[in-house]
């Protein structure tokens, strides 16, 4: 398995991984957004330079020459502008009826995992772990030494990943419907998880 940068034309193979976290967050804004179309502005979203290698980073897991996992994020102060990409997109599909608006959901200081995501039928092979064990480069690139995310409660298999790798929870928030524990891990400490 080989863990890298995402390049444009793994966009196809991505936008499935992610839409499987939008399917959970149950997003009412998404809900009523045919599936091929929601796709297609995942797809075109995983194309652009700042999905890629700007504001923010895709690493993938590739297994076999196909993208099996997926991870994405940014320094928190980039939150914005990422999620201009979206409301750009969605607001040019005739799909969706008003531009989709993301939530913020970063905490000041932090490079934040907005998405992880693993083929179902990759689940359990460790790669999940190997795409949070390549995260502390990206961050550091972007000067930033503390990751975090948010676990949804209702996700405990995430949780216990996060929680095997060191990650603490620092607070809860409400994205969409759902009750989320934001978590952090000081890059440092991420070192110590891996060697031990």
């Amino acid at each position: 398995m080989i863990i890298r940068k995402a390049q444009p034309t793994d966009a196809p193979q991505i936008a499935p991984l992610m839409n499987l976290i939008y399917d959970e967050m149950a997003l009412t804004d998404l809900e009523d957004v045919p599936g091929p179309d929601l796709l297609q502005v995942i797809t075109a979203a995983y194309r652009t330079p700042t999905y890629l290698s700007g504001a923010a980073t895709t690493v993938v897991a590739e297994a076999n020459g196909q993208v099996v996992g997926a991870a994405f994020g940014y320094p928190g102060d980039q939150e914005e502008v990422v999620d201009d990409v979206m409301a750009d997109l969605t607001a040019k599909s005739a799909a969706f009826e008003v531009p989709y608006e993301a939530e913020q959901e970063t905490t000041p200081g932090e490079w934040y995992l907005d998405s992880l995501a693993v083929d179902p039928h990759y689940q359990g092979h460790g790669i999940g772990r190997r795409l949070l064990q390549a995260l502390p480069q990206y961050a550091k690139q972007d000067q930033e030494t503390v990751i975090g995310l948010n676990v949804d409660r209702e996700n405990p298999g995430a949780f216990r990943l996060y929680d095997r790798m060191g990650y603490q929870v620092t607070g809860t928030q409400m994205i969409g419907d759902h009750t989320y524990d934001h978590m952090q891990l000081p890059i440092g400490k991420l070192a110590h998880v891996m060697d031990a």
